[in-house]
């Protein structure tokens, strides 16, 4: 099948310009032989290149560049599959935007082209390098500190240890911080549900009657404030996910929530309501009624899994939350995804001019964190900085520049 991938890279610092020259004239014999169209564009710093050719071999290649020590910060932006080339099958061709002009530049690359002028017009692979010849500033990723600057040193948590179960209790919780690293602080703790025998979530809920579900659901966050009261939790914030219907299925939910906060001795403002939108929320008017009345008792709320569910944006044009938990699927490997940072991207810009704070939820690599600090994301989840652990806080991995 024909395939069309376009990556942005750089070349890097210890690889001088002429070299990429050297590294065009090799490529064009060997992706000839491969069936392999290239189409490189630099402009002195970055390089936009398609590739086209079958997939097998196209995804051959792309991983060769990948481990290539000449490109620096690879980053896929579209694959895409067709009936035809848009390019002559020449192996490949290199524009130079330091030597050429971008008019230059772009009538070059349209000549080479094998596509009807109406057709380029709407094509998105001619899109990404117009807009890449055309841009002024060619939009670079802030990359000061990278991910090789940074080393992780382990420090105990801050809370006390559990004083145990609550007889009868149904469920455990397993708490996870979530962290702002450059400024080596804890922003609040989420407790996560657990069965007694210390499964996910899903398989928790999976053994319950169908009917019951949400009242259990609601009934659960008691044993959550009373573990948080045992960890003498002090004035740190927690977390506990809810099913967005339990606060519309359950009468009274809302009220239930405060009287176990304050038996608990905790404050509702110390306390955030998460909820995802993996589940369908039906009934807008009455779950927003909800959350009036959830807010007006000065607990927090928050959406988790942000981008992976039903209503996605559209949820913010009905209500606005404090706080937006971006979905780990959007997040995992940021770093390396063109569509992935451009949605990340779009998130942060919305949540700014809303003033929403915003997490990014299932970090685990350094490449993750320090590509979302520089997207202006300051408060992270995940396993880079700490594992969920079962009734109290694990060790927490802070970073630190090496010297």
């Amino acid at each position: 099948m024909l395939t069309t991938l376009i990556y942005r890279s750089q070349l890097d610092s210890s690889c001088h310009s002429d070299a990429l020259n050297v590294l065009v004239d090799h490529a064009r014999l060997r992706n000839a032989a491969l069936g392999i169209t290239g189409i490189m564009l630099y402009n002195g710093q970055d390089i936009l290149q398609v590739l086209e050719g079958s997939e097998e071999q196209v995804e051959a290649l792309f991983q060769r560049i990948v481990m290539d020590k000449r490109h620096a910060f690879v980053v896929e932006l579209m694959r895409d599959y067709g009936p035809r080339r848009r390019f002559e099958n020449v192996g490949m061709l290199l524009f130079d935007l330091q030597i050429s002009s971008p008019k230059t530049v772009l009538q070059s690359v349209l000549r080479y082209s094998k596509l009807e002028s109406y057709i380029v017009s709407d094509d998105r692979v001619f899109k990404f390098i117009q807009s890449f010849i055309t841009r002024e500033n060619n939009a670079r990723q802030h990359r000061d500190k990278p991910a090789e600057a940074w080393t992780l040193s382990c420090e105990p948590h801050p809370l006390g240890e559990p004083l145990g179960l609550i007889a009868g209790q149904s469920c455990q919780f397993a708490l996870q911080p979530i962290v702002e690293p450059y400024e080596g602080k804890i922003s609040s703790f989420e407790m996560l549900i657990r069965g007694n025998d210390g499964g996910n979530p899903e398989q928790f809920f999976a053994n319950l009657d169908s009917a019951k579900i949400y009242e259990v659901d609601l009934q659960t966050k008691a044993y959550a404030f009373a573990l948080a009261k045992s960890l003498k939790i002090g004035s740190h914030k927690i977390a506990v996910n809810l099913l967005p219907m339990s606060l519309v299925n359950v009468p009274g939910a809302v009220e239930f929530l405060v009287e176990q906060i304050q038996l608990s001795g905790l404050q509702p403002e110390q306390v955030i309501i998460e909820v995802t939108e993996n589940e369908m929320i039906s009934g807008f008017n009455t779950f927003n009624k909800a959350i009036k009345a959830l807010r007006g008792t000065g607990i927090g709320f928050a959406i988790d899994d942000f981008g992976s569910g039903y209503a996605g944006l559209s949820l913010l044009t009905k209500f606005q939350p404090d706080k937006i938990k971006i979905d780990r699927e959007i997040i995992s490997n940021v770093h390396l995804s063109g569509p992935k940072q451009a949605i990340v991207k779009s998130i942060v810009s919305c949540c700014t001019d809303l003033e929403i704070t915003l997490v990014a939820e299932g970090i685990e690599k350094l490449e993750e964190w320090r590509w979302l600090e520089s997207a202006g994301i300051r408060r992270f989840q995940g396993f880079l900085f700490a594992r969920p652990q079962l009734n109290g806080v694990g060790d927490i991995h802070w970073p630190h520049m090496l010297r």
